[in-house]
This record gives structure tokens, C-alpha cells and sequence, in this order.
């Protein structure tokens, strides 16, 4: 369950807390309701983010070398900071991921997604069949990143395989041949990380201006190219391939009666590109009438959360707009709650937007196919053509 767990999110048979082993053989403790999962998240001081990052399968001797040999450093700064630091660095994220400055992006996102629309239906209008994941999502999220917080110049690409590589090593269950391989190509990355936190400007600048050590600057670019772009990037995968079985939503926004806010927020709800977070409890506690001793691992599955109906009408059902709907933990809740949530609702709005026309009338010849993980989607393709 713990590595699939967006395909049992309708299943009515989980308890509001539930003990379960890993692959590992590790006990979690996996929290399904939503009060519970915004109790945990909003009370930093009994329940810490310190394992957000910890690997689910732990790392080996082999790999850890070849990380300790690129000089790989994962400090708390963001998701994983619990300390005294957090505030200062979170604030200047949050500076450079400004709702203004992400609005101000807009017009540019639009004219780029509308070439990559017009160009796609060309394709389509011609008997083709088009990847809308490679063709479209895949790499916009980080495009606008790069341009609001001016990350180095390093290739598309590389970065995106850099990116899941980094999810797959931390979150996924792996064998020690895949984590080696995973363990170079991650420590490379971090190797061109360290140079650019060094000299580079906007964020990676504020954050050394503001005092902070290098192994800070080159945590908080390390998490804002994994989870700040590539989640994002899988959302709206996501959110396409749900759409292309939801045409009265699809005639909704043609006819201007449901607003492509409401249809992102739902997506969030429905198809939110995390699907689990984790903290781990300080002190020996009771959640939901369950014994939670202290270092105890807590699985807090926001998928589910998102489907709970003591807080959404029509858990299962894709109604833009219904109540609860805004009220998902797709982003968190608490004094981490995602820095990027206004930047990822602006370009679901703008994706939504501008393709809508296009899916009322494709079908789908490769729905997207998602590896075994704990936390995130990752989709590898979305295929469709001109029915």
C-alpha cells in the first residue's frame, strides 16, 4: 500500500490511523483523516518534519560513498527544518516565489503554453498522436521557476533527470545496484549545485546576502528543483489525463459556467501530484485514540485526506466548486506549508485554460504509468489523439 497508495484512495475500508511495515520491515503509522492529517502538520512541536527527507530505503555503504565522494550535503533548510533557522529562509522562498512576481509571469507562460497548444493540435489535426506530458507539462514548471528565482543555466533535461533521480532515491523501494546509479547522478547534480550557490544571483544571492552558510543555499536550490518544479510538472499530467474523462467539466469551461480556478482546485483534491508526507512524533502522544509513542514514523496520507467526506460532499466525484473542495492538504498545512502554491495554481490555470478545447476531443492512447513511491506520482507520459 505504502508505495501505491494514489490507487486506494477510494477505498473505504482504512481506519483513521493504521500501523503498517514498510518494505523494510519499518512500522508507520498512517493517518487517513483529514483533521488528523492538519492536526499533525500544524503542531510542528509534537510531531517534526526532521524525516521528511530520510530515504525509505536506507542507503548503502556502496552509495553513500559515491555521494560522500561528490561531497553530497543534505542540511535541514526547508521541508526538513525544524529548527530556528526555517523562518529566515523560508521568508526570502517566499520573496522570490511573491504572488506579485509569480502574476507577473503570467503573459508569458500564456503566449508560450498557446505555441505549444497550436502546435500540438496540428499534430493531432493531422492524424498524429502527441505525448501531452513531454510536449507540454513536463517542462514549463521549470521554465517559470528559472525565470523567478534565476536558476543556472543548465539544460532542460538534465535537470528533469536530475530531479527524478532525486525522487526516486529518497522516496522509492530500491535495490543497491539502482541506488548507486541513482547516488552518482544525483551527486553530480549537487556538485553543479554547489558551484552556482557559490556565485549565482536571485535567490541563491539573497540567501548568501542574508548570512546563510553555502550547504543552506545549495539545500534550499536542491529542494526548490526537485519539489518546486517536478511536482508541478506531474500535477498537470495529472490533471490533463483526468480531464479527458470529465467532458461535463470540459463543457463547463467552454461555456464559461465553471471557473478554471474551481477546476484546478478540485484537481488538487482528486489528483495531488503528493500523496503522502512524513514527521516523526518528539514525545509519546495519542492521535485519533491510537498510542503514538515518542521517534514513532507518521505517514500522513494527503490523498486520502482529500477525499474525506466529513469534509467534501462527492469524495470520489470531479465537481469543480463543491464543498470542501478548497479545503485538500494537497500543499500542506502549518508553518510548512508550500512556498509555491500560488506559482503552481497559476500555471494549472494557465495549462487548464488554454487546453481544455483541445482534450474535448482526444482520446487516450497511454494513460500515464507511475513507479512505486512513497510520496510522489511522477507520470512518465500522457499519449493521446484526434478521436
Amino acid at each position: 500500500m505504502l508505495f501505491r497508495s494514489w490507487a486506494q484512495t477510494a477505498d473505504a475500508h482504512w481506519p483513521d490511523v493504521a500501523r503498517v511495515r514498510d518494505h523494510v520491515g519499518v512500522a508507520h503509522l498512517v493517518v487517513t483523516r483529514h483533521a488528523l492529517v492538519r492536526e499533525v502538520l500544524t503542531d510542528p512541536a509534537t510531531y517534526r518534519p526532521d524525516n521528511a527527507l530520510d530515504a525509505v530505503t536506507p542507503i548503502p555503504v556502496a552509495a553513500l560513498r559515491v555521494l560522500a565522494g561528490h561531497r553530497f550535503r543534505l542540511p535541514p533548510t526547508l521541508a526538513n527544518n525544524g529548527g530556528a533557522s526555517h523562518p529566515a529562509i523560508r521568508a526570502i522562498v517566499a520573496d522570490a516565489l511573491h504572488p506579485t512576481r509569480v502574476a507577473a509571469q503570467r503573459p508569458w507562460l500564456t503566449d508560450l503554453v498557446r505555441e505549444r497548444v497550436g502546435g500540438i493540435a496540428a499534430t493531432l489535426d493531422a492524424g498524429g498522436s502527441v505525448d501531452l506530458h513531454a510536449r507540454l507539462a513536463a517542462d514549463l514548471p521549470l521554465l517559470v521557476l528559472a525565470r523567478l528565482v534565476e536558476l543556472p543555466d543548465a539544460p532542460v533535461g538534465a535537470v528533469k533527470e536530475f530531479a527524478r533521480a532525486a525522487l526516486e532515491l529518497f522516496w522509492a523501494p530500491l535495490d543497491a545496484d539502482r541506488q548507486q546509479a541513482l547516488a552518482a547522478e544525483v551527486g553530480r547534480f549537487h556538485r553543479v549545485l554547489r558551484e552556482f550557490a557559490a556565485t549565482g544571483g536571485g535567490l541563491a544571492g539573497s540567501l548568501r546576502a542574508a548570512g546563510h552558510p553555502p550547504d543552506v543555499v545549495v539545500g534550499a536550490l536542491f529542494f526548490l528543483l526537485v519539489a518546486g518544479q517536478e511536482t508541478t510538472s506531474q500535477f498537470l499530467t495529472l490533471l490533463l489525463h483526468r480531464l479527458t474523462g470529465e467532458p461535463a467539466v470540459l463543457a463547463g469551461l467552454r461555456d464559461g459556467t465553471i471557473p478554471v480556478a474551481d477546476v484546478v482546485e478540485e484537481g488538487l483534491r482528486l489528483e495531488p501530484p503528493i500523496v503522502t508526507w512524513r514527521r516523526v512524533a518528539t514525545v509519546d502522544t495519542t492521535l485519533g485514540g491510537a498510542a503514538v509513542p515518542a521517534g514513532t514514523s507518521i505517514v500522513l496520507w494527503l490523498a486520502r485526506a482529500g477525499r474525506d467526506p466529513a469534509t467534501v460532499d462527492a469524495p470520489d466525484e470531479f465537481r469543480p466548486g463543491q464543498r470542501g473542495s478548497r479545503r485538500h492538504l494537497a500543499f500542506g498545512a502549518g508553518a510548512h506549508r508550500c512556498v509555491g502554491d500560488q506559482l503552481a495554481r497559476m500555471e494549472a490555470a494557465v495549462v487548464v485554460a488554454e487546453t481544455a478545447p483541445l482534450l474535448d476531443g482526444v482520446s487516450v492512447l497511454r494513460a500515464p504509468w507511475c513507479p512505486d513511491n512513497l510520496t510522489f506520482r511522477m507520470p512518465d507520459a500522457f499519449v493521446v489523439r484526434q478521436r
